[in-house]
């Protein structure tokens, strides 16, 4: 078991001294004993929320937390920062206030809001991994859902660009809640976000995806009821991916606490059943990555007080877990490191449009590493997060990091972090 690795240098002198010229070439060496060593971990599903929302989160935290957790990439969500990265400008602000700040290479999504329509290619061009939409509130004024028009126009936009559009798939239904029912009692919350919202939210997915054949991907999926609609619209040649998260794999509402607000997210974690057949989509390919989906917020408004589901923000605090969150949950049933690397590494980079230079041991590619023990069981007491509000304090893990590297560079080692932020805007 490695605890701490830090590397030594050795030197190599490529020409002989008899040619008057001595090249010398710093070595690292790094002595990882039986640990594994992985491509590093792509996560394209991040809040960071900064610039204007850094009580939250902010780029210099969640980079270390990231590299505490073996991911050596991150993408950035369009919202809950103010400005949103709906327009070029706000693009611009959000790169200036990320500016040595990430400890891990960074690429960032924009965002797609009704009326944004002629500001996506100008993004594109200056680097945006794609666009993200919703189709129910996102919960912040800042960001509003699209409707019908609005994504037939951003389709006209993106059609061509190969670029990709990913969808918050809900959308409202009929109000199944009682107004008497308990709202501190997590069974109220999810009777208020039933399966059938992703489902019709989906269907509408594909029927756009059909029409205009722009890549589109569906954001952590919570139901498996909607898998059967996704399976087929791949058959009938939809560009179409789709997404789980940790939570929804790790968690079960039957074990969620009344006024345990720190387990609540949208779409919200739902019964075992549902769980189990998403593992079972996983392992059968028609699942085609796991993210983390890091959503903190301040304490504050999880309104813990209270217990209140319906007050409470929506979101879960996870970056820094998910590798043995994922792995202590998948070597039960079946899964392979090979499997690890697809889900949550090649795929991932595959989504975003890095799959040329991350997630795989490739020569030319970046050496993105992470250096972890399957083996190891442990619980984690340094969070890095900003907020160290998270439903997993507490709960034993399979699957330790011990090492991150960065395009070469120890970045993370045994709980401590590399001085300087080493880490690059892609």
């Amino acid at each position: 078991m490695v605890t701490h690795l830090w590397p030594r240098a050795t030197v190599k002198i490529t020409s002989p001294p008899s040619s008057g010229i001595i090249t010398v070439l710093w070595l690292q060496v790094l002595d990882v004993g039986n640990s594994v060593v992985m491509p590093g971990i792509v996560d394209s599903h991040v809040h960071v929320n900064e610039p204007g929302r850094t009580t939250w989160e902010g780029f210099w935290t969640a980079t270390k937390a990231a590299a505490a957790g073996g991911v050596t990439t991150i993408v950035d969500m369009p919202l809950n920062s103010i400005p949103p990265t709906t327009t070029l400008s706000n693009f611009h602000e959000k790169l200036r206030e990320a500016t040595g700040k990430c400890f891990v290479d960074t690429a960032f999504w924009g965002g797609v809001i009704p009326g944004n329509e002629y500001e996506l290619r100008p993004m594109i061009q200056a680097g945006v991994a794609g666009f993200k939409c919703f189709l129910i509130h996102s919960g912040v004024d800042e960001f509003p859902h699209v409707v019908d028009c609005d994504l037939h126009a951003a389709m006209k936009q993106l059609q061509g660009t190969g670029s990709v559009l990913l969808f918050h798939a809900e959308r409202e239904v009929v109000e199944t809640t009682k107004e008497s029912a308990d709202p501190t009692h997590y069974s109220t919350f999810l009777q208020s976000r039933p399966d059938v919202m992703e489902v019709e939210a989906i269907r509408a997915v594909i029927e756009l995806c059909l029409q205009y054949q722009v890549r589109c991907h569906i954001v952590h999926l919570s139901s498996a009821e909607p898998l059967k609609l996704i399976l087929e619209a791949r058959l009938a040649g939809a560009p179409l991916t789709v997404e789980t998260t940790h939570h929804y794999l790790s968690l079960s509402a039957e074990d969620i606490p009344a006024g345990a607000t720190q387990f609540k997210c949208c779409p919200p974690i739902r019964g075992s059943n549902n769980k189990e057949q998403l593992w079972n989509a996983l392992k059968a390919g028609h699942i085609d990555m796991v993210v983390s989906d890091h959503s903190p917020c301040t304490p504050d408004l999880k309104k813990l007080n209270s217990g209140d589901f319906s007050e409470a923000w929506g979101g879960i605090s996870s970056l820094q877990f998910g590798l043995p969150l994922f792995w202590s949950s998948a070597c039960q049933r079946g899964f392979q490191l090979s499997d690890v690397v697809r889900l949550l590494s090649h795929n991932t980079a595959q989504l975003c449009d890095l799959a040329n230079r991350k997630g795989q041991l490739t020569p030319g590619y970046d050496a993105d590493l992470v250096i972890w023990d399957p083996e190891r069981e442990f619980q984690e007491e340094l969070i890095h997060h900003k907020n160290k509000l998270t439903p997993y304090l507490g709960l034993t893990l399979r699957g330790c990091v011990c090492a991150t590297v960065l395009r070469g560079r120890v970045v993370y080692s045994g709980g401590h972090f590399y001085p300087q932020p080493l880490g690059k805007h892609l």
